[in-house]
């Protein structure tokens, strides 16, 4: 793990242009073919086409859609997958004049085949191993398949759980985005393009996306350039840093421009400040869509406000195949731009090997051997394992431990909910394997365990409604247990793209469910699924223990049951804030302060008069960016500093002791935060620089130490210059962004 953290360090240090040098042969390849290129050929390379269309039954779209490619003026295809039907397509394009290899993308977001946990799950982990782990069977899946691209990792910031898209990314945190954006571009692609077994990633969507207002999809973004590069851009910068093959665009404007035609963006940040010689893809028909957002007058208009802007493939929006040459011709478009961006994409297609072979991802041998890898599913289920975060244990009465884990000598369970059986919502979001027999349920996952007469089960009723005859029955089904595992959440479809839900409650009568099998007064364990940080008060008020699952994957209920019987202690910890209430979104940690803070919390009120505060709920979440608890308990202590003054080539060492004084081996996930307590700028309450996830044994003891140096003190002044100023810091480790542990102070000298 420490080493993407390292990866992430130097290549800030090393400077971007030697993290992006280009291979001269290749180089030479390429400008070779463009000289041979007519302008109708370049411009076929700026598009990109979705496949159902090629590979689906006869029809005049079909044909003319063969015929594109036969005449060289398709650069691209999505949506064409497998051996068969990539190499049928790559067929069309060798018969074209120059027999330039289309590229095939796909969006495989969290696996192929072998599906993986959501994105946003994978970063509860705070395991960056696994994390390019997972990845990479994504990858080696995908490649066996014929594909050479994918429309992943998706990098945006996001501090809103309205926005379904949520559950593509890594949560709210800049830093924690960026170690993770570099492990899943570094799991996709490999140690380098061309390598069989991996593929182009494309970090998406640039830029801003995640803060659309109001968590609405599509909507428009609007933010201080401040904001912007201390909060959004870093994950970005981190993924081109780590040598991601392509970017794409966003839907949403910036500050009044839409991100598709934003010369800012593309040109003056990405190719030109980072010197980023990938490519840029639209997402679908965004070119087109300036045309909605009243910034372009028709597509010819589009289209040349879109190359301009360095917009390079133009995704299932035919803008440029049908208005590019004749703006060329007419002197509205510099040829220049155009052989830019071609120059961009044959470059990828050379290095990927695609004109030595064009068909050198699509192996029929491969295919079979890499998608029947019963290996395959070890991986998911130690990365779904990982995901999980335990958010409540308490006790019963009488009795010192939580309720968690469970012996495998209980007498009779009662697995309860509309999820407990659910296959298809385990995949979530964005899959391309939908097949739900392939997955594992929870009460699957149970009943590999435990004898059938152990066990009992009632629906309760949908995740959207239940009827009284549904309650009643789980009711009745409870009273014959001895615990109740309670499974509920979302449907898949309830969050993703296009899925911004103004109401972030647990939907249906879910928690009305959980009241009624309350009143039974069995010990109740709530398993909740989803996509997204919910609210569910009533639950997390009375529940005996909680455990966050969100949407797994393929071996979802086999890594339920692993934490749940303690053969995994958890040791999640949440990557975005989870709110108590609709008012209080957006609501994320490492927010500025205020003239006048509230500093009270709902155990301990304070007066809320003439302060920031709301006077009808309190300021503070219902679970914190950081939050996750163990079946054992983590002591810190010793906190020590190499030195309490630093220059801007000086380091201070931070060491101090962490401590498993529980019964249980178990994992923490220590986290480092610093605040700059008086700056140019008003700064965050506080920022996470480091962490260090621990593995103990049950009474050991271990020194961790981080290391503060210029780069953790730096941030962008209001000239967005990368600076560090003289001053006091606060230094804080804990366990969760609101349960500090150890604290101390230094200053920063010039």
């Amino acid at each position: 793990m420490a080493k993407y953290k390292m990866l992430f360090l130097v290549s800030l240090l090393i400077g971007i242009a030697s993290l992006h040098a280009q291979d001269p042969a290749i180089q030479k390849r390429v400008n070779d073919l463009l000289k041979q290129m007519t302008l109708e050929e370049k411009i076929g390379q700026l598009n990109q086409y979705s496949g159902k269309a090629v590979t689906g039954p006869a029809s005049n779209q079909k044909t003319n859609l063969q015929e594109e490619i036969r005449n060289g003026w398709v650069g691209s295809m999505l949506n064409v997958k497998g051996v068969k039907d990539t190499k049928e397509v790559q067929a069309l394009a060798m018969q074209s004049r120059l027999k330039i290899p289309l590229l095939f993308g796909l969006d495989v977001i969290h696996g192929y085949e072998t599906i993986a946990p959501i994105p946003l799950a994978e970063a509860a982990s705070w395991d960056l191993d696994a994390i390019k782990a997972s990845a990479q069977l994504a990858a080696k899946e995908a490649a066996a398949k014929g594909i050479h691209w994918t429309f992943a990792p998706m990098v945006d910031i996001a501090r809103d759980p309205r926005w379904g898209r949520i559950m593509e990314g890594a949560g709210e945190d800049p830093y924690w985005g960026s170690l993770i954006a570099t492990a899943r571009v570094k799991g996709f692609q490999g140690e380098q393009l061309g390598d069989t077994l991996s593929i182009m990633a494309c970090a998406k969507h640039f830029a801003a996306y995640g803060a659309a207002i109001a968590g609405r999809d599509y909507n428009p973004v609007d933010m201080s350039e401040v904001e912007l590069w201390q909060t959004y851009l870093p994950p970005f910068k981190a993924a081109a840093e780590a040598g991601v093959a392509t970017f794409m665009n966003s839907f949403n404007t910036l500050n009044g421009i839409p991100a598709t035609g934003n010369d800012y963006l593309q040109r003056t940040i990405l190719k030109g400040k980072w010197n980023y010689k990938g490519f840029v893809v639209s997402d679908w028909n965004s070119i087109g869509e300036m045309l909605n957002w009243g910034y372009a007058k028709d597509t010819a208009d589009a289209a040349l406000k879109a190359i301009v802007a360095g917009s390079d493939m133009d995704m299932e929006g035919r803008n440029y195949r049908r208005k590019l040459v004749q703006l060329v011709k007419d002197n509205k478009v510099a040829i220049k731009l155009v052989d830019d961006a071609v120059k961009r994409i044959l470059y990828k297609k050379f290095e990927l090997g695609l004109f030595d072979d064009p068909n050198r991802f699509s192996n029929e041998a491969r295919e079979e051997r890499v998608i029947n890898d019963r290996a395959n599913r070890l991986v998911v289920r130690d990365m779904a394992r990982k995901s999980i975060v335990l958010l409540k244990n308490a006790s019963l009465p009488g009795q010192e431990d939580g309720l968690l884990p469970l012996s495998i000598n209980t007498k009779t369970i009662a697995i309860i909910g509309p999820a407990a059986k659910a296959k298809r919502d385990m995949a979530g979001s964005w899959t391309v394997n939908t097949d739900s027999t392939t997955f594992v349920s929870f009460y699957e996952g149970f009943a590999a365990r435990y004898d059938n007469s152990k066990l009992l089960y009632a629906k309760g009723g949908t995740v959207n409604a239940s009827s009284e005859a549904e309650i009643q029955e789980a009711v009745a089904t409870a009273g014959k247990a001895d615990i109740v595992l309670l499974a509920v959440g979302e449907t898949w479809d309830m969050s993703g793209e296009s899925k911004s839900r103004a109401d972030i409650h647990l939907p249906g009568d879910q928690e009305k469910l959980f009241s009624a099998l309350q009143q039974t007064g069995k010990p109740i364990i709530v398993v909740i699924m989803a996509g997204r940080p919910l609210i569910f008060n009533s639950i997390a008020d009375k529940a005996n223990s909680i455990v966050y699952t969100w949407w797994l994957g393929s071996e979802a209920g086999n890594a339920i049951a692993d934490v749940l019987l303690g053969d995994y202690n958890p040791a999640g910890k949440l990557p975005s804030t989870f709110p108590r209430s609709m008012g209080q979104i957006p609501l994320f940690y490492n927010h500025l302060n205020t003239g006048r803070p509230y500093t009270g919390t709902k155990e301990n009120p304070k007066n809320k008069l003439y302060l920031s505060a709301y006077i009808d709920e309190d300021n503070t979440p219902r679970y914190a960016f950081g939050y996750g608890l163990s079946y054992t308990k983590f002591a810190y202590s010793d906190l020590k500093l190499s030195k309490t003054s630093i220059n801007n080539k000086d380091s201070i060492v931070v060491t101090f002791k962490l401590t498993n004084t529980g019964k249980y081996a178990g994992e923490e996930v220590a986290q480092l935060y610093l605040r700059d307590e008086v700056a140019s700028i008003v700064r965050p309450v506080k920022e996470l620089k480091d962490f260090a996830k621990v593995k103990l044994g049950a009474g050991e003891s271990r020194e961790i130490r981080f290391t503060i140096n210029k780069e953790k003190l730096s941030f962008y002044n209001k000239q967005l210059e990368w600076v560090t100023e003289p001053g006091m810091f606060q230094l804080m480790v804990g366990t969760a962004s609101d349960n500090i542990k150890l604290k101390s102070s230094f200053e920063l000298i010039k």
